[in-house]
């Protein structure tokens, strides 16, 4: 797994990130959406998981952290109130494309969308020949199949977990409309769902988006907002190749991004990762232990 799972050449490709002629990819709103869905998604785990163990000594202590156990309860709330907003301004963000370009189908459909399309299973199946020594790797366009994984997952996971979670936080007003067996079943559903989420964030997400060989320790991008010309060719080929044909690739070219700037990704993502590895750690022992 030398190659890993994306689309660069191996290690080398790290070596031309933050050198040399650059694209923007990311815009600053995007940026800001990512960082601050980060964040409210670390602090749900974090203050969520010492509700889902209270037995645990780690749990108490996590809790003691933010004041008890009704300050790790405020703290997950707080963080999923982010998470919302989060989600609708993207929401919003998403129709105001549409409308902008006069068809909601640009944002459904195509290759600048990112739902899921009949081109990503060819592409996926195609990687797993890659894997084998069995073929080619496949060119990707802007979003690879495991990207729109990813962010297909975020819509599941605020409908149902977001749901249920809405549920538990205002029981006593709903209490008075919906049967309990509905309360019984959004707690496991909350608990279940909100494991699973922290599992497959903590590892295939980090692992796709930050800790294969050619991006390790760290893929500044989605923090920079600007991608190296050497990285556009080798990870987004289809992309490149339009953007030229187009005449669109021109006007994307950024300024390589600066010392302050790479400090602050280098921050920003560091903490995440650390705080997200960390969660993933106490839930496993947790999960193991009990």
């Amino acid at each position: 797994m030398s190659a890993s799972v994306g689309t660069g050449t191996g290690p080398m490709v790290g070596a031309h990130a933050h050198t040399g002629r650059h694209y923007r990819r990311f815009g600053v709103l995007e940026r800001w959406l990512h960082a601050a869905m980060m964040f409210a998604f670390i602090g749900c785990s974090l203050s969520g998981l010492p509700l889902l163990f209270p037995y645990a000594a780690w749990g108490q202590a996590v809790a003691g952290v933010m004041g008890g156990f009704e300050g790790a309860a405020f703290v997950h709330r707080a963080s999923a109130v982010l998470m919302g907003v989060v989600f609708f301004v993207h929401i919003f963000q998403f129709l105001w494309k549409g409308l902008a370009s006069k068809s909601i189908l640009t944002v459904l459909w195509g290759p600048e969308s990112m739902v899921p399309q009949p081109k990503d299973a060819v592409d996926l199946y195609q990687h797993m020949k890659f894997f084998l020594g069995m073929g080619p790797r496949p060119k990707f366009d802007r979003y690879t199949y495991w990207e729109k994984f990813d962010y297909m997952a975020v819509f599941w996971g605020m409908f149902i977990i977001g749901g249920s979670g809405l549920i538990l936080w205002f029981f006593e007003e709903l209490s008075g409309i919906l049967p309990g067996w509905v309360f019984n079943v959004a707690t496991l559903v909350h608990g279940h769902e909100a494991l699973l989420a922290i599992g497959f964030i903590f590892t295939i997400h980090f692992f796709n988006g930050h800790l294969r060989a050619e991006k390790f320790p760290m893929d500044t991008v989605v923090f920079t907002g600007t991608i190296s010309e050497h990285e556009f060719k080798e990870e987004r080929p289809l992309e490149y190749e339009r953007m030229q044909q187009t005449g669109q690739l021109k006007s994307l070219e950024a300024e390589a991004p600066s010392a302050s700037k790479l400090m602050l990704a280098w921050v920003v993502g560091g903490a995440g990762l650390i705080l997200g590895l960390l969660t993933i750690v106490l839930m496993i022992y947790s999960l193991l232990s009990h």
